[in-house]
């Protein structure tokens, strides 16, 4: 379990990040096409996943352009969005915000992933939807890099992610 705060206040998770150097764990959520998508779906590429509470926020949507911005362009990465949003809002977001290097993906239908990852806030105002994390993994789902920022309305560290990348 780790401890994150919200302006202030202190949050528990339900566990910790992967660890680097281990295995990501597989999951299963939902693109905006309503397809589920897995960490397999991915295969061959470097993935960084942005862990996002929801990108209705402004902490969410401003890492979501950066890491649009910086990223993009590159065929060897992928920059995963995960959210407790429906992928509806995603997809307006993204359109709105013109953030088309990212993909968005949605827990709607299990908190798995969340849990999994040892991102989900089990008690105060946000239990039920994840911390704000990042983890970088190779082409081959080997964990690089994680970062669980210590306060949710903060940024992540952009430069270390994406130096993790190589």
């Amino acid at each position: 379990m780790a401890q994150v705060t919200l302006q202030g206040n202190p949050l528990s998770t339900n566990g910790d990040l992967p660890a680097v150097g281990s295995t990501a764990p597989n999951f299963r959520l939902v693109d905006g096409e309503l397809n589920d998508l897995t960490l397999d779906d991915f295969a061959g590429k470097k993935k960084i996943i942005s862990i996002v509470p929801s990108l209705d926020t402004p902490t969410c949507a401003t890492s979501t352009k950066v890491f649009n911005q910086r990223l993009g362009g590159r065929d060897d990465v992928v920059v995963l969005v995960v959210s407790a949003d429906l992928p509806f809002a995603q997809g307006r977001f993204c359109q709105a915000e013109g953030t088309t290097e990212v993909k968005t993906l949605s827990m709607m239908r299990s908190r798995n992933f969340a849990k999994d990852y040892g991102m989900l806030i089990e008690d105060g105002p946000l239990a039920g939807i994840t911390a704000r994390g990042v983890v970088v993994v190779d082409q081959d789902n080997k964990v690089l890099h994680t970062e669980l920022v210590g306060e949710i309305a903060d940024e992540p560290n952009y430069d270390a992610a994406i130096d993790a990348l190589g």
